[in-house]
């Protein structure tokens, strides 16, 4: 179900004094089974196009067509996009709201009008599948729950609407060390076993660059680059023009460079980095 984005702009308060233009002719295509990341600073329009792929923020001018259908045309169901279209946004615990937690699961798919039975089997999965024991959290408040453990059961609502794109705001803001990989690993392993589209909005670059295959760079309003983790963080130039920085251990290699070691600079993740730093030691002790 591919996610199509042409020439959106979108202003905020228009013919007022306080006009802003938050989007300004973006064009963008995510394509079934893709993992695209978003970034850009603060300010640059990230919130205010995700907001649009599930019709939550209607163009002031452009178009956002998801699978065929143009949304924002009339008589477009909006409540049948959200179900293909799941977001979840930064603490996403605080929209939990009823008493256990498999009522909250359930509220999405129960709002539908889907039969008991249906509803059932869709908590029971959607919980088992952010990695929790349905038996064991089924009857618990969601607020006696850990951080991590609550944004899981949040996702999880959103997952028991069977969506087939799923855009995450920052999922792991505020989480510690041990949270933040839980609910990463979490999402990778649902991606593969849901085959969905997932885009991840995040400030961090790590992330960023060890988990997706695409990613989309937003600065002021407008979409400026878009890449493979490889094509976008060897513009460590371009990036840093606009406020943005590259993975740590980029940077690690890049002074490693500089100091006359015979390394690659386009190097992402710990794991490559090693494996570099070893091949170079190797190079170094036949030459």
């Amino acid at each position: 179900m591919p996610v199509v984005v042409k020439n959106l702009t979108h202003i905020y308060m228009p013919g007022t004094p306080f006009e802003s233009v938050a989007l300004q002719d973006v064009n963008w295509t995510v394509q079934d089974g893709e993992f695209w990341g978003l970034i850009g600073h603060t300010g640059s329009g990230k919130s205010t196009l995700i907001q649009h792929l599930n019709g939550l923020l209607k163009p002031t001018s452009g178009e956002v067509i998801i699978d065929g259908v143009n949304i924002n045309e009339r008589g477009v169901n909006l409540r049948e996009i959200r179900q293909k279209v799941g977001l979840v946004f930064q603490y996403p615990e605080h929209q939990l709201f009823e008493e256990t937690v498999e009522k909250d699961v359930a509220f999405g798919p129960r709002n539908i009008g889907l039969p008991e039975e249906e509803i059932d089997r869709r908590v029971r999965e959607a919980i088992e599948l952010v990695g929790l024991n349905f038996s064991e959290i089924k009857d618990r408040s969601p607020f006696e729950l850990s951080g991590g453990q609550m944004r899981r059961v949040a996702i999880a609502g959103v997952l028991a609407m069977k969506p087939k794109v799923l855009i995450l705001d920052e999922p792991t803001v505020g989480l510690d060390p041990r949270g933040k990989d839980e609910i990463l690993r979490e999402i990778v392993q649902l991606r593969e076993r849901q085959n969905i589209t997932v885009i991840l909005v995040s400030h961090s670059m790590e992330d960023i660059a060890k988990l997706v295959d695409k990613i989309a760079v937003m600065h002021r309003g407008r979409m400026v680059e878009s890449g493979t983790p490889r094509e976008i963080f060897k513009n460590y130039e371009g990036l840093s023009s606009i406020g943005l920085d590259i993975p740590q251990v980029t940077h690690l290699m890049l002074k490693l460079k500089n100091c006359g070691k015979d390394v690659s600079t386009e190097v992402l993740t710990v794991e490559e980095a090693e494996a570099e730093i070893l091949e170079a030691a190797r190079r170094k002790g036949r030459a």
